[in-house]
């Protein structure tokens, strides 16, 4: 069973009828070879769906047009068997709006010295056709995947994979539904944005609801189906008995609970997977969401405070990615560091990171709040699992997106912050601190971040690029600050005259 199951990759075998019949059957069986092999792998976290051979021009046309109206197709792989001459796929590629994949293989690994012959060498000529097919993918100027190796190699799995996952989270923006609770936080730049122009670029789009919409929806929930949810809470997380046998906690449990079954109840209602809400408006609900939040993003759904929604979106997009993989997604912030020998960044929210990344079973504890709301709110504290990961963060420059990925090595705290009542993940980015966040800085990064040990930076890349985004890479490459600012100059230029 693939991770997708409910979606298929096309791969679909170019070559063309000089050959003979005969030629075109041992195309045809060894294609179904390879998807056979390409789904027989765990790695690959799609269904691969043989669409034949395309031959001509119509077929090309014909399998092209097929695709971009199959919704349960999110994107070919592409292999030329045989040479496949380059001007019989301009018509199918320049009506193609599903992502490709080109593969670069060849049926065989290696070659049969004492017996190759002519006939062997018009079969097995991936060399040759493959290179006349790129020629024509630049020629028309598309954007591309392209993978070289044995197709039996677990290497070109695992990029066939990556590039698999960044099709799933384009298929997943282009049908998002983002859930905005009040609106941005009052005089915040970096949160605000152009939804319509976002729309556009990814394809999630963005609403506004009354909280009062909301809060008719958490009014509504039944006492009973509270009831079960403190139960699953005291069986899933570290729960002090005294949050249920004294009056005045058990009160605030309920009322947590039922914001979390009236949020979801209403995000199901719209068909949103992803929502934002913002401290200084929360009219008609008890207080701002915690342990709702965390539990909601834990079940998959994006999230952004402070009316976050580019951030919200590219949670939940960043969640299916990496669905199945080990390592969690959160929601989260560069909240304040610690300078020293190896300079660290501790990050957090003032409730709301998801449970997906903790490194160990969660405590659920009752602290007091008093930004924006003064009062108790129940929430998870953990630390994050350490190992890799990444920041993300998309911005809005006016003209275009920018997609800022940081690579960060998330480490164990040193001692175990025993007043700290919120979840948080303690990180060393690459390549420092100092030149992490001055690259951050130049960039426009913001404050708010995804953050996530699930998926790859290959993955991340392959979403950029489809999307038609830049994206800004700051790891252990990064050493040179005028060099990369001098990039960030030379990409301003390159996106401003390639979207003319």
């Amino acid at each position: 069973m693939k991770v997708f199951n409910d979606k298929q990759v096309w791969f679909v075998t170019g070559s063309q009828h000089l050959y003979g019949e005969k030629m075109l059957e041992n195309v045809a069986r060894n294609s179904e070879e390879i998807v056979h092999g390409l789904n027989q792998t765990e790695v690959i976290s799609v269904p691969v769906t043989n669409k034949g051979t395309v031959k001509t021009p119509d077929e090309i046309l014909n399998v092209c047009r097929l695709a971009n109206n199959d919704p349960d197709c999110i994107g070919l792989i592409l292999w030329m068997h045989t040479f496949s001459p380059a001007k019989m796929w301009i018509a199918g590629l320049g009506q193609l709006n599903k992502p490709f994949l080109h593969l670069h293989t060849q049926f065989n690994a290696a070659l049969p010295w004492d017996d190759i012959d002519m006939d062997f060498m018009n079969l097995n000529q991936s060399a040759h056709g493959c290179r006349e097919f790129g020629f024509i993918g630049t020629r028309l100027n598309i954007d591309r995947k392209v993978v070289v190796g044995h197709w039996s190699n677990p290497d070109v799995h695992r990029q066939i994979d990556d590039w698999c996952r960044a099709a799933i989270g384009l298929h997943e923006g282009q049908q998002l539904k983002v859930a905005r609770f009040g609106d941005n936080m009052r005089q915040v730049a970096v949160t605000e944005g152009n939804k319509v122009s976002a729309q556009i670029q990814f394809g999630y789009e963005v609403h506004g609801y009354g909280l009062g919409e909301l809060s008719d929806s958490v009014n509504a929930v039944s006492d009973g189906d509270v009831a079960q949810l403190l139960d699953e809470y005291a069986s899933t997380y570290d729960v002090s008995p005294d949050l249920y046998t004294d009056a005045d906690s058990l009160k605030i449990m309920q009322q947590e609970a039922r914001l979390e079954i009236g949020m979801e109840r209403f995000l199901t209602s719209v068909g949103a997977f992803a929502y934002t809400n913002t401290f200084e408006n929360l009219t008609g609900i008890t207080n701002l969401p915690g342990l709702a939040s965390q539990r909601l993003m834990g079940k998959g759904y994006g999230y952004g405070g402070e009316g976050d929604w580019k951030t919200s979106a590219m949670t939940r997009i960043t969640k299916v990615m990496g669905q199945g993989k080990a390592g969690g997604t959160s929601f989260m912030e560069d909240y304040t560091y610690n300078f020293g020998e190896k300079s660290q960044a501790l990050g957090a929210h003032m409730l709301e990171v998801c449970p997906s990344i903790a490194a160990r079973k969660p405590k659920l504890e009752i602290h007091h709040h008093t930004i924006g709301c003064n009062c108790d709110i129940p929430r998870l504290i953990f630390s994050g699992q350490s190992g890799p990961a990444y920041t993300i963060s998309v911005i809005d420059l006016g003209d275009r997106f920018r997609m800022l990925v940081n690579a960060v090595d998330c480490v164990t705290p040193p001692k175990s912050l025993p007043k700290l009542p919120v979840a948080h993940a303690l990180w060393e980015p690459q390549p420092s601190l100092e030149k992490a966040a001055a690259a951050w800085i130049y960039s426009g990064g913001a404050h708010h971040t995804v953050y996530t040990q699930a998926v790859s930076l290959d993955t991340l890349m392959d979403y950029a690029e489809m999307t038609g985004i830049e994206l800004v890479l700051i790891d252990n490459t990064t050493t040179n600050l005028n060099q990369f600012k001098m990039s960030l100059k030379q990409n301003s230029l390159y996106y401003r005259f390639a979207h003319k």
